[in-house]
């Protein structure tokens, strides 16, 4: 086919290009390996250096001793087999051309995913994860008001050491206002002890409030410490029926904050005991209006300005392992809402869903598949119709193009894909495909006589019409549902819109090329 191509091609061709540059990830599409996602802090291998990201380029584990590393499944085999260990272990990284060594009795904590070879960002439908809709309990909320929660609420997520959360407001169509958050990796269960409760921290002395949690401006707290030495794990115990370990770490006060205590403990008497004299007051720590912890108070703190106090905590658990592992919750979940404070409005969940990934590729493969497979019926069936193979071709390659166009754009504009978007994906293909019927049938169309360009034209007046009507009544879909539908009206109207100003021209062109070299055969 020697077609001439003429300014609509070419520009035809160049979108593509562009959205092929936007889609494909170049530095990473032929690298090996694993990337890199999170470590742990004050681990051992954060403390020889690994990290996600080294000098802008992130971290990729391409070897585990000596033995190369593909993917995830190499990866998980390898570290399965050598922890936990009795004694520690050397472990030999190749990270990003350089090695680290690591001695452990444990695996290194530290997580890793496939390396992404594209920029499309997949939602939660496809990676995996939790997913809350929530909204203020018992109140309306005014789109400010809800834009200071989403900060807020991402604070507490980030200060938490989640990092792939997506937190953002939705409004439905009757105009309440929601917060959207999902959590990839994650499951229902985290996201909700997350934001199930305000987080309202309160410290006391008696019926005084000493200091609140909150860090940064005017708060109480300047600082939460988790270093090694500021942050541990006391000691891990047997009871009766189980393990308990308890935890420790150190607050740091504001001025004020140490003043109100010195104010606080002035007068309180002194009790002697066994093990020291301690005030006859104990501190006591409040979240959400729920005793949480008790301290006494060392006779030596009696109405001092001290600007650093030690809270405590317990982790119980059937072993000593989950009683280890829950005291480092408990820990992590109290020191989170020392630094981000409470939540300003009191939170209910609407909708808690889990999606499993597994499910979520499988449902995509499949839908792909479908797509591909309706494509080439509609190729046999133009085919079968027309009985000009050079007739059929065309509106493959089109529709094939209107799909990395397609995604090529929602990755340049960083929009996630999710289910609703790849429906969106196949409603777009059917829209163009429909508009590339009409055109052929138009330029078929005998007894015309009006020339191949005009019946083009005209052809392409119904196309316009069609898509101003699709147009609008994809916008409702942005907010119904709570913004759940979103992905399926932005992938449809970036396809039908790209269609209509790039390939629909492009295929009339090419359409009008063939008649007319026919014509004049």
């Amino acid at each position: 086919m020697n077609l001439k191509l003429t300014w609509k091609i070419w520009l035809w061709l160049a979108v593509l290009l562009f959205a092929i540059i936007s889609l494909v990830n170049f530095p990473y599409l032929f690298q090996k390996g694993v990337l890199i996602t999170s470590v742990e802090q004050n681990s051992t291998a954060f403390e020889q250096g690994l990290r996600t990201i080294d000098n802008g380029k992130s971290m990729v584990i391409t070897a585990i001793d000596g033995k190369k590393i593909e993917n995830v499944n190499d990866f998980s085999k390898i570290i399965s087999e050598k922890f936990p260990s009795n004694e520690n272990v050397k472990t030999a990284f190749i990270v990003n051309g350089k090695e680290y060594i690591l001695y452990s009795k444990n695996a290194p904590e530290i997580t890793v995913s496939e390396i992404k070879k594209t920029n499309l960002r997949t939602g939660l439908d496809l990676s995996g994860g939790a997913r809350a809709l929530v909204q203020a309990k018992d109140e309306k909320l005014t789109p400010e008001q809800v834009s200071d929660l989403v900060s807020v609420i991402s604070n507490r997520f980030n200060v938490y050491g989640i990092s792939d959360i997506n937190v953002k407001p939705v409004t439905d169509l009757s105009g309440n206002n929601f917060i959207l958050i999902e959590i990839a990796g994650a499951t229902p269960r985290d996201l909700q002890g997350l934001i199930s409760e305000q987080g309202k921290f309160e410290a006391k002395i008696g019926n005084e409030t000493v200091f609140i949690g909150g860090m940064g401006g005017e708060k109480d707290v300047t600082s939460v410490g988790k270093t090694a030495q500021e942050a541990r794990i006391e000691s891990c115990n047997p009871s009766q029926e189980d393990y308990f370990c308890k935890f420790s770490f150190s607050v740091f006060l504001s001025e004020q904050a140490a003043e109100r205590f010195a104010e606080a403990t002035k007068d309180l008497e002194v009790n002697a005991s066994s093990t020291g004299n301690f005030l006859s007051k104990s501190i006591d720590f409040y979240i959400d209006d729920n005793l949480v912890d008790s301290l006494t108070i060392a006779e030596s703190l009696k109405g001092q300005v001290t600007t650093q106090v030690s809270i405590s905590g317990t982790g119980l658990g059937k072993t000593e392992k989950e009683a280890y592992d829950s005291a480092i919750e408990n820990m992590k979940h109290l020191q989170t809402i020392l630094q981000t404070g409470s939540l300003p409005f009191k939170l209910e969940i609407v909708k808690l869903d889990t999606i499993s990934p597994t499910l979520g590729e499988k449902f995509s493969r499949y839908i792909f598949i479908a797509a591909f497979a309706a494509l080439f019926s509609v190729v046999v069936i133009i085919f079968i119709k027309y009985r000009k193979l050079k007739l059929a071709i065309p509106p493959l390659i089109i529709a094939a193009s209107e799909i990395i166009i397609t995604l090529g754009v929602a990755a340049f504009m960083k929009q996630d894909l999710d289910l609703p978007g790849i429906a969106g994906i196949l409603a777009a293909i059917g829209t163009g495909i429909d508009d590339q019927i009409v055109m052929l049938d138009e330029t078929k169309r005998k007894g015309e006589t009006l020339s191949i360009k005009q019946r083009i034209k005209r052809a392409f007046g119904i196309v316009l019409g069609a898509y101003f009507t699709a147009f609008v009544s994809l916008l409702p879909l942005l907010w119904a549902g709570a913004g759940l539908l979103k992905g399926f009206a932005i992938m449809t109207l970036i396809g039908i819109t790209f269609g209509v100003l790039v390939t629909r021209p492009a295929f009339a062109d090419i359409i009008r090329k063939i008649e007319e070299k026919n014509a004049s055969a």
